[in-house]
């Protein structure tokens, strides 16, 4: 039975009526069948005899990728250096141009309806996209390397950076933004005075997260030609020399813990 306060304060307790009652019933009733139907579908389609072998074949190749090739270790240094200058200009790149559309997308600082629509149509089309899958598109169009890496990171940060930067924008405290405007200045004076100073924290704090996060989608571009060290995890995979990716994901496991703890500094540092 719900539970509701007097105008004491004090708990009553509330009999259901029989329609809410029931309305709960079926509720249930629409879960548990909704469960059952989706497991029913998964295991249609799920080759029991893989799962059940999963663990010997687990162990095996375990077993096979220890102990770790270190040597190979100095093979990987430019492939892993590739995969950071991915990520850094990438993101570069796209929070320059995040940060126009985030402008336009907020409804405080858009020009006009339509503009903010078109905005938000970037941002939601460079969200919707993996960056995984941008870099298969830029592949095939620039060729593989490195360059098709960069502006497949930088398409899908579009996205996030504008999302996050322009939800901040429509968050600030219009007090300054009308105190500035009451004197005569500009729309330019009122964003670079009023809006600016206001956003920059958390426009810095997103740069540097959406940073720490495409080191780690980086690393995996290589996997369909787009450069950095996935170029190499995908050749040790196809030759099933396993010692060699266990070395590899050591280091790209090292440089996630490294590239963690350089935003945390400077995200606590800047906010």
């Amino acid at each position: 039975m719900p539970v509701s306060l007097t105008s004491q304060g004090v708990p009553a307790w509330q009999r259901r009526t029989t329609r809410a009652q029931w309305l709960q019933y079926v509720a249930w009733l629409a879960g548990v069948s909704l469960f059952l139907i989706c497991w029913k579908i998964i295991s249609d389609n799920t080759m029991w005899v893989f799962v059940h072998d999963a663990g010997r074949q687990g162990a095996d190749l375990i077993s096979r990728m220890t102990p770790p090739k270190w040597e190979y270790a100095t093979v990987l240094w430019k492939p892993m250096w590739d995969t950071m200058n991915i990520a850094t200009l990438g993101t570069a790149l796209g929070i320059v141009m995040a940060f126009p559309v985030a402008f336009l997308a907020a409804r405080n600082t858009t020009p006009h309806p339509l503009v903010r629509s078109a905005a938000l149509l970037v941002i939601v089309s460079s969200r919707s996209i993996n960056s995984l899958i941008w870099a298969m598109l830029l592949v095939t169009i620039l060729g593989p390397g490195v360059l098709a890496g960069i502006i497949a990171i930088a398409l899908r940060s579009i996205g996030f950076v504008g999302k996050l930067l322009y939800e901040a924008i429509e968050e600030i405290h219009p007090t300054p933004v009308e105190a500035i405007s009451a004197t005569g200045a500009s729309r330019l004076q009122v964003m670079n005075y009023g809006v600016l100073p206001q956003i920059m924290p958390a426009f810095a704090g997103i740069s540097v997260y959406r940073w720490d996060i495409n080191i780690r989608e980086s690393t995996v571009l290589g996997l369909v030609g787009a450069g950095g060290i996935g170029l190499q995890l995908n050749a040790s995979i196809n030759s099933l020399a396993w010692d060699q990716v266990s070395v590899i994901f050591v280091m790209i496991f090292a440089t996630v813990l490294v590239s963690e703890w350089i935003s945390a500094r400077v995200r606590h540092a800047i906010i």
